[in-house]
């Protein structure tokens, strides 16, 4: 990967513009021909880059969601993750190095027949776990992963404001149409690398691809669409390790101190979580590096700024799954009928 390669990423994972044809804006930043970049795409699509696509916010949208934590012996975890990937709403699962030793993300629609709190107690129940904990945002810090592919930062230090937070989706506009709906359905697509890419999707609308980029961009600014990007595949990228640091910060200061957090450009998640009698952490971030080192570096260059000591980092050691959350579609809507015909839940 060259530093053209480099750029290129550090470009398409902070969004591309909605217009007809955005490989040709990403080329005159670049100052190469958009063919080349077309071509850089290609390449990287399937290695460093795992899709091009909307970035919705999954509340703003009416969708329920949470982080959940499991206790599971491990000669069951990699059955039990299995059982719990089939839930189309689990988007992330991942082994981690601790006594709650799977955690992953779900989210569910706002048609859910079980809910949120019913769907996780289930998935619990048919996964086997000894014990299953909800670990739902309370507040938002920021969310926004973007990896520096240049190496040129240095992580221990480099600031910027965060790019979505708490604010943003508490001013969210909530009311969907169902344009808005048709829509969502076609930019949470994987987008083609061709020159006019939006073309293809408007064109199954029925609409013009201006009017289909007018929508995308009036999702952004009502905060329903928190940008059109790439998501890289971390480790193919050069970014094999994450931790994700979790710290004790007295109630009194968990906004004072998750803001300052959060604004560790290294930091891709920053949320306010609930405590239980075994887990005394309030503040969760997620740090990504080249190296294990990198990312202790980073927590504690975090630390010696925040002066917040009581921590703990958990390590993914594997990867059970890595998707999207595919909106208003209809896969949740089957796994439910599903679970409820076969009698698992009454």
């Amino acid at each position: 990967m060259d530093h053209i390669d480099q750029e290129l990423l550090n470009i398409l994972q902070a969004g591309l513009e909605l217009v007809p044809q955005p490989f040709q804006v990403i080329a005159e930043k670049l100052g190469i021909e958009e063919n080349e970049v077309l071509e850089r795409t290609k390449k990287l699509k399937g290695d460093s880059i795992r899709q091009l696509s909307a970035i919705f916010d999954t509340r703003t949208l009416g969708y329920k969601s949470s982080l959940v934590a499991a206790k599971i012996p491990e000669d069951r975890l990699d059955q039990a993750a299995q059982v719990i990937n089939q839930h189309p709403g689990v988007t992330h699962n991942y082994k981690r190095n601790h006594d709650f030793n799977l955690w992953f993300t779900i989210a569910v629609p706002p048609n859910s027949k079980l809910g949120l709190e019913k769907t996780v107690d289930l998935l619990g129940k048919l996964a086997g776990v000894d014990v299953i904990r909800l670990m739902p945002t309370l507040k938002l810090y920021k969310i926004g992963v973007q990896l520096d592919m240049t190496g040129k930062e240095d992580a221990t230090k480099a600031k910027a404001k965060p790019q979505y937070t708490e604010a943003d989706r508490q001013n969210a506009v909530k009311e969907i149409t169902d344009f808005d709906i048709a829509v969502i359905r076609q930019l949470q697509k994987d987008l083609p690398i061709v020159s006019r890419p939006f073309d293809g999707w408007a064109e199954d609308l029925g609409v013009a691809t201006e009017e289909l980029l007018s929508a995308g961009k009036q999702m952004i600014e009502k905060k329903q669409m928190r940008r059109f990007s790439a998501v890289l595949n971390h480790r193919k990228a050069g970014f094999r390790f994450n931790g994700m640091g979790v710290w004790a910060v007295p109630e009194d200061k968990t906004d004072e101190v998750g803001y300052e957090m959060a604004a560790f450009k290294a930091v891709s998640h920053c949320y306010l979580r609930p405590t239980y009698p075994d887990w005394p952490y309030t503040i969760f971030t997620m740090v990504h590096g080249r190296t294990y080192e990198e990312c202790e570096e980073i927590l504690q260059a975090i630390e010696d700024e925040t002066g917040i000591k009581e921590r703990a980092t958990l390590y993914s050691t594997k990867e059970y799954k890595k998707t999207r959350v595919s909106y208003f579609t209809p896969e949740m809507e089957v796994w439910e009928g599903k679970v409820i015909e076969e009698g698992f839940y009454v």
